[in-house]
């Protein structure tokens, strides 16, 4: 028992904070400390039933709102969400542990899709075609869809979220968010910032809770669809079990990145970006460089470049300047932990060893330095499986078509780069590769919010990415209409049981 109460996170319905019927909670820790911070209300499934319900009413009447009041709510939210960034960093940073600038740098990244979901007006233009027959007019209507859920990870408590709310809401939907119970707090933000900008009370609900309220999102009948950001495995799940009962689902899941270094490659410039995409966030991104494919001779000369700039890395508390924080929880620190010790007793070469850091913060914080291995081989866990942690593993190949094959035969497909001065090697590489997002002389692919975010084989599961115009499709409807005015003083067509033809 402890002797103080503690604040609790609580869900968000109905446009005010809501501690709903549910009696369990979970804990909330301060990485950097290695403390429980505060605790999180874990929903029920009663409590899942009377937030859907609240967004489905809700719901109603947001679609049937103009797009001029959608956009000027967009553009409300915009403005708010710019001028209170700093608040959602903060609360970041205390929850996960990145750096201020990392969750400043994400913020401002889901300000971008806010901004691309401003233009709902344009987006969710129909098509006309006039006189397609006699007195006969086609044309299409892009509708919202109702309710839907969003599903998101620990590693980007704001910029997920914005993947998908913004669009969402901008296409006439009321969105219930089911955030990571290990970093709450940054979704009643965001609630906050929706009800200030004027949206209505129950467009944006925000459902606390683990796989309960997962699973009251995947079955209840007025969710009609799901998005998704997590493991694999989860992922699986969720798409198996929300497509089971009806729903529309995108599910990303996890990656394992390569960045393929030519030899005619800035080595330089390959290392200042293996550490930046390597160690960014502790590792913990769906998109971190976690496999360096080195064509001979690149890794003689890269590795001491990459260790180098690895031992001027600080580790400790994002909130005191540092350039790598703690991962999230003491279970993801031993998780992680467990990959370099495998990886030692396979035989690949431990070059960096984070486990030694001496971190600029509290002794009791989730600490482990960025570690780099060498003479890594598929086979071995640190190569196989995805970490999620800062550990990099240099893989060394004899061509580039070793590279390629060995890119191309990962289970995941999620994003990937290549470093050349090479053009020719450059768009071949773009074409052949078999993952979703391609990066040339750029570590982390992330497109911007006009373009579609997403992976292929084992990191996608669904046809659908986010945002960009494919989110805007998966979140609305399509509905054809044919339509006959003629004139008064046209004759009748009469009875005809033919098929309809045009004339």
């Amino acid at each position: 028992m402890r002797e103080t109460a503690m604040d609790v996170v609580t869900h968000w319905r109905a446009g005010e904070r809501w501690t709903g019927s549910g009696d369990r909670l979970g804990d909330v820790y301060d990485p950097a400390t290695g403390q429980v911070a505060r605790q999180v209300a874990l929903a029920s499934a009663g409590d899942v039933e009377a937030v859907v319900s609240v967004a489905a009413e809700a719901g109603r009447e947001w679609a049937a709102a103009s797009l001029s009041r959608r956009t000027a709510v967009l553009f409300s939210f915009r403005e708010v969400l710019a001028r209170r960034r700093s608040e959602v960093a903060a609360a970041i940073t205390a929850e996960h542990g990145k750096v201020l600038d990392d969750a400043l740098g994400e913020v401002q990244r889901g300000l971008e899709v806010v901004e691309f979901a401003c233009g709902a007006p344009h987006l969710l233009k129909g098509g006309f075609s006039d006189g397609v027959s006699t007195g006969v007019d086609v044309y299409s209507l892009r509708q919202p869809l109702g309710v839907v859920g969003v599903v998101s990870p620990f590693n980007f408590p704001a910029m997920v979220p914005l993947w998908f709310v913004p669009v969402a809401i901008a296409c006439g939907n009321a969105v219930v968010l089911k955030p990571s119970e290990k970093d709450p707090s940054a979704s009643l933000l965001l609630a906050e910032m929706w009800a200030e900008a004027g949206l209505p009370a129950g467009v944006f609900s925000v459902l606390q809770g683990d796989k309960v309220a997962v699973d009251g999102l995947l079955t209840h009948p007025d969710v009609k669809a799901v998005s998704f950001v997590g493991s694999t495995p989860v992922a699986r799940y969720v798409y198996e079990t929300g497509t089971a009962h009806g729903k529309r689902v995108q599910a990303l899941g996890g990656a394992k990145n390569h960045m393929v270094v030519l030899p005619d490659a800035d080595l330089e410039a390959a290392a200042d970006a293996a550490v930046s995409a390597g160690f960014g966030s502790a590792g913990e991104r769906c998109m971190a460089i976690s496999a360096l494919v080195c064509v001979d001779p690149v890794a003689d000369a890269l590795v001491p470049l990459i260790a180098s700039r690895m031992a001027a890395l600080v580790t400790g508390d994002g909130r005191r300047g540092c350039d790598m924080g703690p991962l999230v929880t003491g279970e993801h620190r031993a998780k992680v932990t467990s990959y370099v010790e495998a990886g030692v007793a396979a035989g690949a070469s431990l070059v960096v060893d984070g486990r030694e850091v001496v971190p600029t913060g509290e002794p009791g914080g989730f600490w482990l330095g960025p570690t780099l291995f060498d003479r890594v081989e598929p086979g071995m866990s640190v190569y196989d499986e995805e970490i999620f942690g800062p550990v990099l593993s240099v893989v060394r190949v004899a061509t580039y078509d070793d590279a390629l094959a060995l890119v191309n035969a990962n289970l995941y497909g999620n994003g990937t780069a290549i470093f050349t001065h090479d053009g020719g090697a450059a768009r071949r590489f773009q074409r052949e590769v078999e993952v979703g997002m391609v990066g040339i002389n750029v570590p982390i692919p992330v497109p911007m919010a006009y373009y579609s975010f997403g992976g292929w084989k084992s990191s996608l599961f669904g046809d659908t990415h986010a945002h960009g115009t494919e989110g805007v499709h998966f979140f609305t409807r399509g509905k054809v209409v044919t339509s006959r005015w003629p004139s008064p003083d046209a004759p009748r067509a009469g009875v005809d049981l033919g098929f309809p033809q045009h004339e």
